[in-house]
């Protein structure tokens, strides 16, 4: 591997991912909702750890994020704070808890923070959440945007299809990258959008932007664990390179498991006191 800025940083900060934009050292993202997976992704050196809405998807087998709830994201941040000791840590605001109401979101914030021990939080939207983002900054809890296709959003949408791809939504998705720059937001998601947009997002911004589905111009990438090890099979858009198969040898391992007892072959005489 490369002497990157990263490899030798004892924990990453907010400050830290902007000397990395600066730089020119792309950002590396995943997702964990666990203390096992966290703890693996911490020592393989990466450099922010999500704890994603998506594990209403991932780990409970909803069909969008909106039903997870704060009290269970909570504990899903407590469980990969518990095990992360370089990444930065960031924790989505589940639905519902931010938007409209710019109290109840520094309050949600507050929670998370305090109860999980996280280092960051990350909400979705751009001028429609500004209040929201104001009042948790004003608690000096770092926030990261999120803009392009929003998951929570997709009974407005009707649709996971590409965001962007019209002039004029480009041209507000611009807009409200620059104004959650000026409102204090330290990196944005681009979720989902042509990567031409998401160049001119990048360059339109001093902060980082992180990248799903948005083209290799911007500050770095982000990918749901779970996809990308193989784990997660039905689930397989074009910007998801799976880096393993791991579904496929966890249900060998088992079946094989199941073989040995059934043959009573398992336990062995060395497996067995």
């Amino acid at each position: 591997m490369a002497d990157y800025l990263s490899q030798n940083v004892n924990k990453v900060t907010t400050h830290f991912l902007q000397r990395m934009r600066q730089q020119g050292e792309p950002i590396a993202m995943l997702t964990a909702y666990d203390y096992s997976i966290a703890s693996l992704l911490d020592m393989a050196k990466i450099d922010v750890v999500l704890v994603g809405d998506s594990a209403a998807n991932v780990m409970a087998g909803y069909k969008t994020t909106l039903p997870i709830t704060l009290d269970e994201m909570i504990y899903h941040a407590s469980s990969v704070v518990r095990a992360v000791e370089r990444a930065l840590v960031v924790v989505d605001l589940p639905f519902g808890t931010y938007q409209g109401n710019s109290k109840e979101a520094l309050h949600s914030a507050i929670r998370i923070m305090k109860e999980s021990g996280a280092d960051a939080v990350k909400v979705e939207g751009g001028v429609e959440i500004s209040e929201s983002v104001d009042r948790i900054l004003s608690a000096g809890i770092p926030v990261m945007g999120h803009l392009g296709l929003m998951p929570q959003s997709i009974n407005k949408f009707g649709t996971y299809s590409v965001r962007a791809t019209d002039p004029k939504e480009a041209d507000k998705l611009v807009q409200d990258a620059l104004l959650l720059e000026r409102h204090g937001c330290f990196a944005i998601v681009l979720e989902k959008i042509p990567a031409d947009v998401a160049k001119l997002v990048t360059e339109s911004v001093s902060i980082p932007t992180i990248g799903i589905g948005a083209g290799p111009h911007v500050s770095g990438q982000v990918l749901v664990f779970h996809d990308m090890i193989g784990i997660t099979q039905q689930f397989s858009p074009r910007f998801l390179r799976r880096y393993h198969h791991l579904g496929e040898e966890i249900v060998n391992a088992v079946s094989n498991y199941i073989r040995d007892v059934k043959s009573k072959d398992f336990p062995n005489e060395k497996e067995q006191y």
